[in-house]
């Protein structure tokens, strides 16, 4: 076998990575998926990314770059269908991918799951065509439902979760927190789970003039405080939203929050009648959702980044802030403590309370304006994220996986 062209079949099951970004199941999976599907291919391996059908207009196959392509599969109705609903339609996803491959005389060398549904489908992919199978979950139920925000995780989650960390041949984890809560919560066994973090699209995400962006978007010279991400109460827009209240003296601020779907309307109700509440509802702009391809405007007219979530897998959003030049403030929460250097790209809160995060966001916009020294250096500090750099570490992996025995380690 030359392992340095692989034929690889990813999984993401219930999310597909070219779906809208910030809708109630497309965020950073989605972007990673797609990204890094989209590199390998670049670098010569052969990609197919199999998703479910979410609308009867999605074309079975699409292309996303140079030897990768999604291709659509039925499983269930033709709509939006809530994860854990879709799990007894998991077995007909299998089916119709392994028909698929059938009729397409295909063949491939591992099977690459995201998320804890793609797993279920996956550990039969590895034992109907004898292949190894790689993990990422992307988020752990178990560490979801210890923060006790928003609803918990149900126990078939836990339990699938737990038998894919069993079965699968190596795991690929974006941190080290997530590599110990694996071990800690799942019993992982250490030496197959390989720490590689998410990437970033440096030639999409990069400085450009901030007055042009905030004309390219009708925004007037306020100082522009930017969230983005899903509508969901993990993401600690409440204790943001406070913030901005105890900001009452920057008479010029204005917060603009991304995201949001028809899924989330409860929560963005929510967030308003806060907002409300603190009479500071003429200071935030809930924008709803915003193409991939448009964020760097907003990265650009923003002058802070704010990551107030109670939990986060990775922390995709303060790659694509800081690609543009833009500092992020931040709990302490994925992999951030490893991305934000305290006051020269950003700041990490020490305790996660709203009047330290307005603090922090205080403090960056009380430097004067960033000089194009000060946006290439914070830009510069995300070189490594490069997705080329990312895609390498994990053609590494898979290559780990190959190479060693079939039978998963126990």
């Amino acid at each position: 076998m030359d392992l340095s062209e692989l034929r690889i079949a990813m999984l993401s099951v219930h999310s597909c990575p070219v779906g809208v970004l910030g809708a109630k199941d497309t965020g950073g999976m989605s972007v990673y998926i797609r990204e890094l599907a989209h590199e390998l291919g670049r670098q010569g391996h052969s990609v197919d990314v199999y998703t479910r059908v979410h609308d009867p207009a999605d074309p079975q196959t699409i292309e996303i770059g140079q030897r990768a392509r999604l291709i659509h599969l039925k499983a269930g109705e033709e709509e939006d269908i809530h994860k854990l609903a879709l799990y007894s339609y998991l077995p007909d996803f299998a089916c119709n991918l392994e028909s698929f491959r059938k009729n397409n005389d295909l063949r491939y060398d591992l099977v690459f799951s995201h998320y804890w549904l793609s797993g279920w489908v996956a550990k039969y992919l590895q034992q109907w065509w004898q292949v190894p199978h790689i993990a990422m979950f992307h988020t752990l139920g178990a560490v979801k439902n210890s923060i006790g925000i928003g609803e918990d995780e149900p126990e078939l989650r836990i339990v699938t979760e737990g038998e894919a960390v069993d079965e699968c041949h190596r795991i690929i984890a974006t941190t080290e927190r997530e590599k110990e809560e694996l071990v800690r919560r799942y019993g992982a066994y250490p030496g197959k789970i390989g720490v590689i973090p998410c990437g970033v699209n440096m030639e999409l995400f990069q400085p450009s003039d901030k007055c042009t962006a905030k004309q390219k978007l009708g925004l007037s010279d306020d100082e522009i405080l930017l969230f983005v991400g899903r509508i969901d109460p993990l993401k600690g827009i409440d204790r943001l939203l406070e913030a901005v209240h105890y900001l009452s003296d920057c008479e010029r601020l204005r917060l603009i929050i991304i995201g949001g779907d028809e899924y989330s309307k409860d929560e963005m109700e929510k967030l308003r009648r806060i907002s409300r509440e603190l009479n500071i509802e003429d200071r935030v702009h809930f924008q709803g959702l915003v193409k991939h391809s448009e964020l760097p405007y907003f990265y650009n007219a923003a002058d802070v980044c704010i990551i107030p979530s109670y939990y986060e897998s990775f922390g995709l959003v303060a790659l694509e802030s800081l690609a543009c030049g833009t500092p992020v403030v931040a709990t302490d929460v994925g992999d951030l403590r490893n991305i934000i250097r305290q006051g020269k790209n950003g700041y990490i809160l020490a305790e996660d309370t709203p009047q330290n995060l307005a603090d922090k966001i205080a403090l960056l916009l009380s430097k004067p304006d960033y000089n194009r020294e000060s946006v290439i250096s914070i830009r510069e500090s995300v070189n490594g994220f490069r997705w080329e750099n990312i895609a390498e570490a994990v053609t590494g992996e898979l290559q780990l996986a190959l190479a060693g025995e079939m039978t998963p380690v126990a």
